[in-house]
């Protein structure tokens, strides 16, 4: 975004017919010297790097978070990536984790019961000064008296790292009630305008309504599914799965008029014009990027809760299924060409540790990075509905590895809280593995794993990190935290059930 569409605080501008930008402070001149490289296009170079020191940081949303007494009003927290990995407020100098809400002191708005802020949460250079910058999301917000309107805010990023000093709000121009505006954001270079990532915003409204903001336009792309399934929204990812130079956009979720297990995505390439409509694709429940088989080209995995749908595969994975779309110059292709099913995976195929079971939720959220650095990407897979023994929806998670030859069982590992080396006890509800995070935190070119367990210690919930090497990840190492080690309110938080993909 150029310096022309920030705004001091307390004025208003509309844009386009699609949005209005709130408020933003002064700008700051961009340092001479770029810290970072702007405009991410492959999975593999999706920034976040707030203070532009090359590490990977940490953004975490806490929307059930209570906020000066105020329930369901939400905050992010906030890790700093080091040598040595990230830490909490007790293991790293000051500074080197934050608590942000509507209350920080620059952050606009208000914190008010319900607001959800931190809901969605994503990275991205949206202003081309080579530091990273967060986009939260609060679809509960309420707009001019409109319920659950929805307001997403940016916290741009300095050598500092996140700050209050300079920050955006946007709105959709016409406020709808629970239109929930922020339900679910992301940020790359979908478009070569300029050398600046552009965010993604979506609602609730018809289908869901795609929106994009970047260098002071802000527009409607369309909504998904225009072949005639109604799309409820729960995921967005981005990646070069063309192999264009620039970054494509999927959004998941399912239909309504469908078997809520019947999970959908559309495709949208990117381009010198920025992105349009490509295609639909099955499976959505959960979904992450990635360059699995190594080719240079990104690949799309998909989630699918259950395999009552004729395209699935696998009829006897009733926990869940996980689906790879692999990239090539049409964009994701499944096993036959573009928009056919994907390669399905579940806890039956050869080498996945356990049995599918009804209610496991296997593949209910992925993440794809290189863990083993073998300079092919490895799948993460959550299942919160996991039973560990006779404990009931406990959580587990696996990992699988990149190949040459793609996604293979070879070697794959399962983890839960009853694993040697992993922190804790398995607990009735903890849903273990409902968030799953792969992220090289230390630059060791390895990336660990972060797992959520919002269910944890009653709903207060937690993070566990396991560290990466060679042979997988590792649980002697592993350690876990909750949100109270990094400056915000533990109670009731559920802590781990929104992670920065």
């Amino acid at each position: 975004m150029n310096s022309t569409t920030r705004r001091t605080a307390g004025s208003a501008a509309v844009t386009a017919a699609s949005f209005l930008l709130l408020t933003s402070a002064a700008v700051l001149a961009a340092p001479s010297a770029f810290a970072g490289v702007p405009g991410g296009t492959t999975a593999a170079d999706r920034n976040s790097d707030f203070n532009g020191d090359g590490y990977t940081d940490l953004l975490v949303g806490v929307p059930d978070g209570t906020v000066d007494g105020r329930e369901g009003a939400g905050y992010v927290t906030v890790q700093y990536g080091a040598p040595n990995g990230v830490g909490t407020g007790a293991t790293v100098p000051r500074g080197h984790v934050q608590a942000v809400s509507q209350s920080t002191a620059g952050v606009p708005g208000d914190s008010e019961a319900g607001d959800r802020f931190g809901q969605a949460v994503a990275t991205g250079d949206l202003d081309g000064d080579g530091y990273d910058d967060a986009v939260v999301g609060a679809p509960g917000e309420d707009e001019d008296g409109t319920e659950d309107a929805g307001r997403v805010t940016v916290l741009y990023g300095s050598k500092d790292g996140l700050g209050a000093e300079q920050t955006a709000s946007l709105t959709a121009a016409r406020p709808t009630a629970r239109a929930r505006f922020g339900l679910a954001v992301t940020a790359a270079r979908f478009t070569g305008d300029v050398d600046a990532d552009q965010l993604v915003v979506l609602d609730r409204n018809t289908g869901p309504n795609v929106f994009t903001w970047h260098a002071g336009v802000l527009r409607q792309v369309g909504t998904p599914h225009s072949t005639g399934h109604a799309l409820q929204n729960a995921y967005v990812t981005t990646g070069d799965y063309d192999h264009n130079g620039f970054a494509d956009l999927v959004v998941s979720g399912y239909s309504p008029d469908d078997d809520y297990a019947k999970g959908w995505s559309a495709y949208y390439p990117g381009g010198p014009e920025g992105l349009s409509y490509g295609r639909d694709l099955h499976g959505g429940l959960g979904s992450a990027s990635g360059d699995i088989d190594g080719d240079g080209y990104d690949d799309l995995v998909v989630g699918q809760l259950s395999a009552v749908d004729e395209a699935a595969g696998d009829a006897n994975a009733p926990g869940g299924l996980v689906g790879v779309y692999y990239g090539g110059e049409d964009g994701p292709a499944g096993t036959q060409g573009p928009g056919t099913a994907p390669q399905w995976w579940s806890q039956n195929s050869p080498g996945v540790p356990g049995t599918a079971e009804k209610g496991d939720a296997w593949g209910n959220d992925l993440s794809v990075a290189d863990v083993d650095g073998d300079g092919r990407a490895d799948l993460a897979v959550g299942a919160p509905g996991e039973d560990v023994g006779t404990v009931a929806d406990a959580g587990a998670v696996w990992l699988l590895r990149g190949s040459r030859e793609g996604l293979t069982g070879t070697g794959a590992q399962s983890f839960d809280q009853n694993t040697a080396g992993v922190p804790g006890t398995a607990g009735a509800d903890d849903s273990w593995g409902a968030q799953v995070r792969l992220a090289d935190t230390d630059g060791d070119g390895r990336a660990e794993l972060l797992a959520g367990a919002p269910g944890e210690n009653t709903g207060d919930g937690a993070l566990w990190l396991l560290p990466a090497s060679r042979s997988g990840l590792l649980a002697d190492g592993s350690w876990s935290y909750g949100a109270g080690a990094l400056g915000g309110t533990a109670h009731g938080a559920r802590f781990g059930t929104v992670i920065d993909e």
